[in-house]
């Protein structure tokens, strides 16, 4: 369990650089360069979700709660949303001029949908931290950025198009939900 919330701490730590951390960031571009930190971040982030997933396998789960029976039914439709949120983030949409951070809005979903049909310790802390990060990363970055000028209106073309690639990924990683966790996302009844 140490190396799993080891490489969590490590994950959410690396992510919230770019907003908390900006003065850090810049340094780090100026003295290596861009490019040099871009891998190096990637490598970090890398390193941590090895330890996150090793770490994950390697420990016991653990009772925390009993899930309510609704909550698997909830899951499936905060995901969904989740993954629209999260692909409307890197894309002309007018999703984005209602939701300033769509990404992390998507990533806080996601998170918060898996605690409503996960009650074991290791789901709560990834789920649960993953919020975290989320929630941490929204308010870093709405200190860092100021006022909020929303984008310009886009074509409803692009919504539905952003809208329809979400849901596709999101059939895909349905189907290979159970093949790559070991869980079916889908409730039984």
């Amino acid at each position: 369990m140490l190396l799993f919330i080891a490489g969590l701490i490590f994950f959410i730590t690396l992510h919230l650089v770019p907003t908390t951390g900006a003065a850090l960031r810049a340094h780090l571009i100026l003295k290596y360069s861009k490019k040099k930190y871009a891998a190096g971040f990637a490598l970090c982030a890398i390193i941590s979700l090895a330890m996150i997933i090793f770490g994950w396998r390697s420990s016991e789960p653990g009772f925390l709660y009993a899930p309510p029976a609704w909550g698997y039914h909830v899951t499936p439709l905060l995901v969904l949303i989740g993954f629209i949120l999260f692909i409307s983030s890197n894309a002309p949409t007018n999703i984005k001029r209602i939701i300033r951070h769509p990404q992390m809005t998507g990533i806080f979903l996601w998170g918060a949908g898996h605690l409503f049909a996960n009650g074991e310790l290791r789901s709560v802390l990834l789920f649960g931290g993953f919020c975290l990060w989320a929630f941490l990363s929204i308010i870093s970055a709405n200190k860092r950025d100021g006022e909020w000028t929303k984008p310009a209106k886009q074509s409803i073309t692009k919504d539905i198009i952003t809208i329809g690639i979400a849901l596709a990924l999101y059939v895909g990683f349905i189907a290979i939900h159970e093949w790559l966790i070991g869980v079916s996302p889908l409730p039984v009844s």
